[in-house]
């Protein structure tokens, strides 16, 4: 009966788990098609992509799989300081990075930085591409967005780190809601209040949600195995997202050398930094995190960071550089980590949910 929930009817899967989707370019289309034919909804993060790519990432999918996947956006992608960052906002940021420039061996970037894709763009290729499920992350569209979903008959997720965000995603006609706790990887995608002041547990955030809101509940941070599962649906889940599980195994686009890391020792030491795309987010610590952990308000608002420590290697995640340096997405179960394939992970959650 585990599998006969809200969710599953809602988006016609068999299964009620979501394959958390990454940004940075380490998802893939062999993970979300892998998780979608397995049963579950594979996911994948288009946020560093323009329209034309997302149209192009899409059509690769469904040669894959002909089950339901989930196409996620951010619709806050530009923090309002950046209006105000100038050369000199950018000449002081370097400096606390030269060193670190310096002992990779290469130049700084210069102002103006580079610009990213827009959710104005991305948004469109949405609408052409019609997704079964378009999930979203900080922030609500617009009720015109949403419309047009609803008469394309695309469901929609949004994401809520407290309570509040939930009601107002419910509020807004939004079809179901992820509530990810302080215990996920990646980003923290608090829109109503600083994520600094937002941080609250999955396993606290899930019965709060669900005493308050009727739609679908999908549960996710802390989650890698049946253990997980069972906990948020005894509070009161209809799902759970899975992120860190998914990204460990080989069918994502992250790093050799990032797959490795969560497999081993260090996986039990996440902390949360803005060093890597100035909003804050949850990885590995590393020599970066450690050594400018005082620096966390003098970075650049985003995207404009990412651009910065982007010269350092740190980005995209599916190249080899220094480890030092890089980003490692990991959320604080990771220490729980055993298996390396996609059907490995769904199987045992399966197996063990149905005993």
């Amino acid at each position: 009966m585990w599998k006969d929930t809200k969710l599953t009817h809602l988006l016609n899967i068999d299964l009620p788990i979501v394959q958390g989707p990454f940004g940075g370019r380490i998802s893939s289309i062999a993970l979300t098609a892998a998780v979608s034919n397995a049963g579950a909804l594979g996911s994948y993060g288009c946020q560093p992509f323009y329209a034309h790519e997302i149209i192009e990432i899409s059509n690769n999918i469904r040669k894959e799989t002909s089950k339901p996947f989930n196409l996620n956006l951010w619709v806050n992608d530009v923090d309002p300081e950046t209006t105000n960052f100038n050369e000199q906002s950018l000449v002081d940021i370097i400096k606390i990075f030269q060193p670190y420039f310096d002992e990779v061996g290469v130049e700084p970037p210069t102002y103006p930085l580079p610009v990213s894709p827009t959710f104005e763009n991305q948004i469109e290729a949405i609408f052409e591409v019609k997704p079964a499920v378009f999930s979203f992350v900080f922030g609500i569209p617009s009720e015109d967005i949403l419309e047009k979903c609803r008469r394309l008959n695309i469901k929609t997720i949004g994401a809520a780190t407290t309570l509040d965000e939930a009601i107002a995603i419910e509020n807004a006609g939004i079809d179901a809601v992820v509530a990810t706790g302080i215990d996920a990887g990646g980003h923290r995608v608090s829109f109503l209040d600083k994520p600094e002041n937002s941080l609250v547990g999955t396993f606290s955030l899930i019965p709060q949600v669900a005493d308050h809101v009727k739609i679908p509940i999908i549960a996710a941070g802390g989650i890698v195995d049946a253990r997980g599962v069972k906990a948020a649906f005894a509070l009161g889940a209809d799902a759970v997202q899975i992120g860190t599980a998914f990204l460990a195994t080989e069918e994502s686009g992250t790093s050799n050398i990032h797959r490795k890391k969560l497999f081993s020792n260090e996986a039990r030491y996440t902390t949360l930094t803005k060093l890597f795309t100035g909003r804050l987010s949850r990885g590995l610590r590393n020599r970066l995190t450690e050594e400018l952990k005082d620096y966390q308000n003098s970075v650049a608002p985003y995207p404009l960071q990412g651009k910065i420590v982007g010269k350092l290697g740190a980005y995209p995640a599916n190249t080899e550089s220094n480890p030092d340096f890089k980003s490692f997405w990991a959320g604080q179960a990771a220490p729980l980590l055993k298996y390396h394939h996609v059907n490995e992970v769904i199987e045992n959650i399966v197996n063990e949910m149905d005993k």
